[in-house]
């Protein structure tokens, strides 16, 4: 299967993506079907656009608002449903789907016995940590770094371990001081495309996979218009079979002209390891 000259088909092509981290966020069906389909979840919407769901146990809330500071999804999970959130994630609106997808269609799966399937003696317990499935994909730390960074083997994607101690309330109000942040693009620490943020208390196997859905190696459906106009000389695009069709009116909705206005950058922080820009750097002359 040979690689499309993006410049040769129309926006409205369906096509396939790799990697996913670049392939845009795509449209939000995917973790609105596992809401939507969640046994015993209420969804309550709001201005007719922002969509709020809540679990049966109505210790965890989501929420989808159109127009807010990040977009995309906020997630918050409270042991005592009236009380102070434990965790918060929140992913972005350029956050790609899949990776929504996969933390939101874990958590539904894991909450009815309270995660307790993948506790250290629960039947689906692994021992991988999200760190564990970016080393298995040949990330790379960048060593003597505070923050903590690990990259992606093309420097397009990282994750941020942040370093000290920050009081946990600290981190619950203010999304960029969360304990991890992933994120993408041309440069995926000063100016991401996308970023998506895990509070302290994130639970481990929901964080997994996250990073197991970024880290897969497998392309994904997207319109060829939907695709980030810089990240287009990054990825490698393929005709879609018809099987990988993407609902048209989800995708309506969804695009955003995101790409064109990524998050602020956030404080100096070190650039990816000199080999990893050197191989974006030279794929973006190819």
């Amino acid at each position: 299967m040979s690689s499309l000259d993006l410049g040769d088909v129309a926006p409205s092509t369906e096509v396939l993506v790799a990697p996913v981290h670049l392939a845009g966020a795509g449209t939000t069906e995917a973790a609105f079907t596992i809401l939507d389909n969640a046994a015993g979840w209420t969804k309550t919407i709001a201005f007719d656009t922002d969509a709020y769901y809540t679990s049966p146990c109505q210790r965890v809330r989501i929420a989808n608002p159109v127009e807010s500071q990040y977009g995309g999804w906020t997630i918050t999970y409270a042991e005592d449903p009236l009380g102070v959130p434990d965790w918060i994630t929140t992913f972005d609106r350029g956050t790609p789907h899949e990776i929504v997808a996969a933390f939101t269609e874990t958590l539904v799966q894991s909450l009815p016995n309270h995660f307790r399937d993948y506790f250290s003696d629960g039947r689906r317990y692994t021992g991988l940590g999200p760190e564990d499935v970016l080393r298995r994909s040949n990330w790379q730390p960048l060593h003597g770094s505070r923050p903590h960074w690990n990259f992606s083997p093309d420097g397009h994607a990282a994750l941020r371990t942040r370093s000290g101690w920050l009081h946990e309330y600290t981190e619950l109000l203010t999304p960029e001081r969360s304990m991890w942040r992933l994120s993408g693009g041309i440069d995926p620490v000063h100016v991401p495309s996308w970023r998506a943020f895990f509070t302290g208390n994130t639970p481990q196997h929901l964080r997994t996979a996250a990073a197991i859905a970024l880290t897969s190696p497998d392309p994904v459906p997207r319109f060829a218009g939907d695709i980030p106009e810089r990240h287009r000389d990054l990825v490698q695009v393929y005709l879609a079979e018809p099987t990988a069709s993407i609902p048209r009116a989800e995708a309506a909705l969804a695009r955003r002209p995101y790409a064109l206005h990524p998050p602020a950058p956030e404080a100096a922080a070190p650039t990816p390891p000199a080999s990893l820009a050197a191989h974006g750097r030279s794929r973006r002359q190819r």
